[in-house]
């Protein structure tokens, strides 16, 4: 596994698309559940109940920043055999947004104006939020995992 992120990380356009990846969603999420605000002053807070939720937006920011560049190496490596590509890249995108779905308050507003559905969907994010980040972390441990095995076996590392 080390010898695969060796590998592909070795370029650093590689690295850069990661940093962008993870600074990008860490910023989003955090955002959108209320961690950090921009305005009128930059704040950054974390309450003593909310900081599982906060753990779980790094693990999800960090588990994408490191398998969306595996998976952009992986296609440029195998585009000219589209059967071996696999829905890794497709993985990756469902466990980033399984993560954001939860976005706390603003989402929540945002999902209130759908009337009786959307209260509906309020309730389910707000009991599930944690379990859906946790979830979003297995997918994309998963697909890590998946996307580690496939360019052992295709990119020859030993």
């Amino acid at each position: 596994m080390v010898s695969t992120i060796r590998l592909v990380f070795s370029n650093y356009s590689y690295v850069s698309l990661a940093a962008v990846i993870f600074a990008g969603l860490v910023m989003s999420l955090s955002s959108l559940s209320e961690y950090v605000f921009f305005t009128p002053f930059f704040v950054f807070s974390i309450p003593y109940d909310r900081i599982v939720g906060f753990i779980l937006i790094l693990a999800i920011s960090c588990l994408s920043g490191l398998v969306i560049p595996m998976n952009v190496y992986r296609i440029k490596t195998l585009q000219n055999k589209p059967k071996k590509i696999g829905g890794s890249f497709i993985g990756s995108i469902i466990g980033a947004s399984a993560g954001a779905c939860s976005c706390g308050p603003v989402g929540f507003a945002i999902i209130s104006t759908f009337g009786t559905i959307g209260g509906v969907a309020t309730s389910l994010l707000t009991t599930y939020e944690i379990p859906l980040r946790i979830l979003s972390v297995a997918i994309l441990a998963y697909v890590y995992y998946t996307t580690t095995k496939s360019l052992s076996v295709h990119c020859k590392i030993s």
